[in-house]
């Protein structure tokens, strides 16, 4: 690999100005340990400094556990020039960074500060000289740089010229407002580098014009040390650039080493998606559900004959696996893909029936699955073989104000009857819960695992709409994934249910 460049994740402090995110203490824990620990993230930024009371409680308990596992050099708290308050705050917490926030552009310095850059300077250099005094290092950013490179690059340079001997660990050129495209990157950080060699440059995208990624790998190329990120890009209006890319388009594009440990990184950002609330789009680069996903029947094609659509983001390098998706753009060859995956074999003029009704039902733009394909070639051949092993007969589900829901179910399955009931939290909690009570207490068998359940509707949000339920199970160490689909958001639930534990029982 060719040079090392520093990760700095801005998750917990930029990524958390996202709207509407908010994350409590135990989520910052969980974060910033999945950072430093399963992603191998080298610093990170988790919090602004005096924001709130819960916000020092989550930075203490951050710093208290880094400092037991030997990191608390690799964690940093974004303070202001503000004399000793933000250091104190720090200090306090018990962190031994501070991400200085100083003025990068003449006019941040003369119409947000209305003071000279001599000033700003000399504040800076109290804070640092405190700073000192604490123990703490300091970092600057250098706020709107890129405007006062555009601007005012003689402001620049002399804002570094006299501050580049006070003992600042790192400069972090912040493109705050996303103005930037990679040619002015590689120009302006080329600028600063050759001036100033030694500096340790740090550079902050914002992705305003979708081109932050583009913007980091031009900073590195053009000589800085370290960048920053934030996961699944979360940030500041159009957000920072996604470590997930950061990552691949340093490696593949500009042979860069990181830290990053790559396998984990699918894992993380679906973690940080469920405390963010924020989802994670489909189409996603590396961390997207479908970007592994080829559709096109000639793509599967052509990787049948030695991976020719496939690139260097290879799916295992992520911790994932390509999936050839059904639908009315599927040729013979998705098809072959997805029955090899189940150990399916049929012949040219029955892959051809099963292709015809594949692409008809999703010409009705219903989505067909993995899991969907033995049912669908099973109905196509009109194969003779037994029913579902597992049935619904009956069920009744009920609601009142004030009392829990109940569930009464009767099933079959491998032929047997079995009933039960139970109460949950929800109609579908008790329905699964009395589903669980036969398989464990009846057929002393262990119920799969639900790992996440996502409902959608179609455009327009009718209350007659049909809802789709897709619902994710592991059992015995498989992941399963099933829908359903019915007007009623329960019955679809419990039709993906039934799926399911047809999927397993066949298997």
């Amino acid at each position: 690999m060719g040079k090392y460049v520093e990760i700095m994740d801005t998750t917990l402090r930029d990524g958390e100005q996202t709207e509407g995110v908010s994350f409590v203490l135990h989520e910052k824990m969980t974060i910033a340990r999945m950072l430093l620990r399963d992603l191998g993230v080298d610093r990170i930024e988790v919090a602004s400094a005096r924001v709130s009371d819960g916000e020092k409680d989550a930075v203490k308990s951050i710093c208290r556990w880094a400092r037991q596992a030997g990191m608390i050099d690799r964690v940093e708290v974004l303070g202001f020039v503000d004399g000793t308050t933000s250091l104190d705050w720090i200090n306090d917490c018990g962190c031994r960074n501070i991400n200085l926030l100083c003025k990068g552009s003449e006019k941040h310095c003369t119409f947000q500060l209305k003071k000279t850059l001599g000033e700003h300077v000399a504040d800076i250099l109290r804070s640092i000289d405190y700073a000192k005094e604490l123990g703490i290092s300091v970092n600057v950013y250098m706020e709107d740089w890129s405007n006062g490179m555009k601007d005012s690059p003689e402001y620049v340079f002399a804002f570094v010229d006299a501050l580049k001997d006070s003992g600042i660990r790192r400069f972090m050129l912040a493109d705050t407002l996303g103005i930037l495209n990679p040619m002015l990157v590689a120009d302006y950080v080329g600028q600063m580098v050759s001036r100033y060699p030694d500096i340790h440059f740090d550079f902050h995208a914002h992705n305003d014009y979708d081109l932050a990624v583009g913007n980091v790998l031009a900073a590195v190329q053009a000589g800085c040390r370290g960048v920053h990120s934030a996961l699944n890009g979360l940030g500041e209006r159009a957000g920072n650039a996604p470590l997930a890319s950061v990552q691949a388009i340093l490696k593949d594009h500009a042979n860069v080493h990181t830290h990053i440990k790559e396998e984990n990184l699918g894992t993380v950002s679906t973690m940080v998606e469920s405390l963010s609330g924020i989802a994670i789009p489909p189409n996603k680069p590396i961390i997207g559900e479908s970007v592994f996903t080829q559709v096109a029947g000639v793509h599967a094609d052509g990787d049948n004959k030695n991976n020719l659509y496939c690139n260097d983001l290879l799916p295992e390098r992520f911790g994932r696996k390509r999936g050839y998706a059904l639908g009315k753009n599927s040729g013979k060859a998705n098809i072959l893909k997805n029955l090899e995956e189940l150990g399916l074999e049929l012949t040219p003029e029955q892959t051809r029936r099963v292709t015809d009704r594949i692409i008809e039902l999703g010409d009705k733009k219903q989505l067909v699955t993995q899991e969907d394909l033995p049912y669908i070639v099973a109905d196509v051949l009109k194969h003779d073989t037994p029913d579902d092993r597992v049935k619904l007969i009956s069920y009744m589900v009920s609601t009142a104000y004030g009392l829990k829901p109940m569930a009464s179910v009767k099933m079959a399955v491998n032929g047997e009857t079995y009933e039960e009931s139970a109460m949950g939290d929800g109609m579908y909690d008790a329905f699964v819960r009395a589903v669980r009570h036969i398989y464990r207490d009846k057929l002393q068998r262990p119920f799969p695992w639900l790992t996440n359940y996502v409902v959608s509707i179609p455009p327009g949000g009718r209350t007659d709409a049909l809802v789709q339920t897709t619902i994710s199970w592991t059992h015995n160490g498989k992941s399963y994934r099933t829908r359903g689909l019915d007007a009623d958001q329960t019955e679809a639930a419990i039709k993906a249910t039934i799926k399911m534990l047809n999927v397993i029982e066949n298997e």
